[in-house]
């Protein structure tokens, strides 16, 4: 059977997914409702259909691809949707979250009657060039139900271990990858203001030239995507727990990552100090 496909989030990421499965001649049908409008045009040249809530609860896969902030508000909106139509279908939570936000989503999720499946991106959106494609990772006891995606254009993967454990590994994976872009990018900005940019740039060319190169790549593509990536450093400082101190890691990084997006909105000093640092 051909499955129907409903979309929550029409970011990047989302757009890219969706493109793919219609592309696979899947029919995807996105909600929109209190969307940006470069959401709307993001999902229009993706070839999705937008649709109401309720017709979005009617497919047989729903995929969540939300900023981490937006993820329980948009479950528990489309859930008091599914509650009254009655539909059963497999609600995939793809989002940055920590295991108990995907929890307590699948909670509601599956009260209204739905089928809850956990789940995790790691990886560019589909189609980017000279960028990896992405893995679905997908936990929980219906994670099948939702890896039939791979005979549409995806990439899938079922994680053992149950409801959580796609998130897990999403928020370990994304605490490596972005606290380590946010390590480099605080010391960067830091040997600026006390006048040793040039000189710490010159060291790590001639010693660290791999992690110089890496940062040349990730850091200004950090920049314009900063204020997403707040929430998703608190989800992972929660993950770890106020029980271990290295949680306060990731509370920085959450803070450090808000104070750069508004620098980057206002073309501020620090946007600019590391793209000249990275330049040079």
């Amino acid at each position: 059977m051909t499955p129907s496909i409903g979309m929550l989030g029409a970011g990047g990421m989302g757009a890219a997914i969706g493109r793919r499965l219609v592309d696979n001649g899947l029919t995807v049908r996105i909600a929109l409702e209190g969307r940006s409008a470069a959401s709307r045009e993001r999902a229009a040249a993706a070839g999705m259909i937008p649709a109401s809530d309720a017709e979005v609860a009617a497919s047989d896969i729903i995929l969540a691809v939300l900023p981490p902030s937006d993820a329980v508000a948009a479950a528990g909106r489309l859930a008091a949707t599914i509650a009254r139509a009655g539909t059963k279908p497999v609600y995939v939570d793809l989002n940055a979250i920590g295991p108990e936000t995907a929890k307590a989503i699948g909670g509601s999720v599956e009260e209204a009657g739905a089928v809850f499946v956990d789940g995790s991106i790691i990886g560019f959106p589909p189609g980017a060039p000279d960028r990896p494609e992405p893995t679905l990772f997908l936990s929980g006891a219906a994670a099948d139900r939702a890896a039939v995606l791979a005979a549409h254009g995806l990439t899938t993967k079922v994680v053992p271990g149950g409801i959580g454990a796609a998130s897990a590994l999403k928020m370990s994976y994304g605490g490596i990858t972005k606290g380590q872009i946010a390590l480099g990018a605080s010391l960067i900005l830091a040997a600026e203001r006390a006048g040793a940019a040039a000189i710490l740039r010159d060291e790590l060319a001639a010693s660290q030239a791999a992690v110089l190169a890496g940062y040349r790549r990730s850091i200004p593509d950090m920049l314009p995507k900063a204020a997403r990536w707040v929430a998703e450093m608190e989800e992972i400082a929660a993950y770890i727990g106020p029980e271990h101190p290295e949680h306060a890691f990731f509370s920085a990084a959450a803070a450090f990552y808000r104070r750069i997006a508004a620098d980057e909105e206002k073309d501020g000093p620090e946007s600019e100090a590391l793209r000249a640092f990275l330049k040079g």
